[in-house]
């Protein structure tokens, strides 16, 4: 399989929007942990969430095509099935099938991301560190915060077993763990 650091030269090579760098971090960041609770391949899933948006730029103005291109690309370059499906299915404009337990938890993982983004954004710091899970479950229940991060999509760590509170605050300390990466 791809390294992670042939996985981040590719990245690098098809986003240029810093942000979106560093939310494709933070995904891979998330996965890679879920990937550890479930006894899964932590190279395979922190793949899957570092690469999930490589097509971003490229489909920006269609959204229809988002995730389809994406897939694309890393079939062609030789990534495994299951995450080619998963990065695939993300897009929940396809209405394709959450089959894996990989396909959910990314599914679930890319809005949280952003929220916890928003939710530290608000803090007095702007960093990571100076929010908890509390914090983030208390903005993900005020619909007006963060509208892009998508709430039944956040929820669906439900599938997964986890409670909401649990699913945050997993997903804020692997955040955490790459704060200076994210800038946060």
């Amino acid at each position: 399989m791809i390294t992670r650091e042939e996985g981040y030269k590719i990245l690098k090579k098809n986003l240029k929007n810093n942000n979106l760098i560093k939310h494709c971090l933070a995904v891979e960041a998330v996965m890679k942990s879920l990937a550890g609770h479930f006894s899964e391949d932590e190279e395979l899933w922190a793949l899957t969430g570092l690469l999930h948006d490589i097509d971003y730029e490229e489909t920006a103005d269609d959204p229809e095509r988002h995730s389809l291109v994406g897939g694309e690309m890393l079939e062609e370059m030789g990534f495994p099935e299951e995450l080619v499906y998963a990065v695939k299915a993300h897009n929940e404009v396809h209405g394709l099938e959450l089959k894996s337990t990989l396909d959910k938890a990314l599914f679930a993982v890319d809005p949280l991301t952003g929220l916890i983004v928003a939710a530290a954004l608000i803090s007095p710091e702007k960093k990571l560190k100076a929010i908890d899970t509390q914090f983030v479950l208390n903005r993900f229940k005020e619909s007006s915060f963060a509208r892009g991060a998508n709430r039944d999509q956040i929820q669906y760590c439900e599938q997964l077993g986890f409670q909401l509170e649990d699913f945050i605050g997993i997903g804020l300390e692997a955040m955490k763990s790459i704060s200076d990466e994210l800038g946060l």
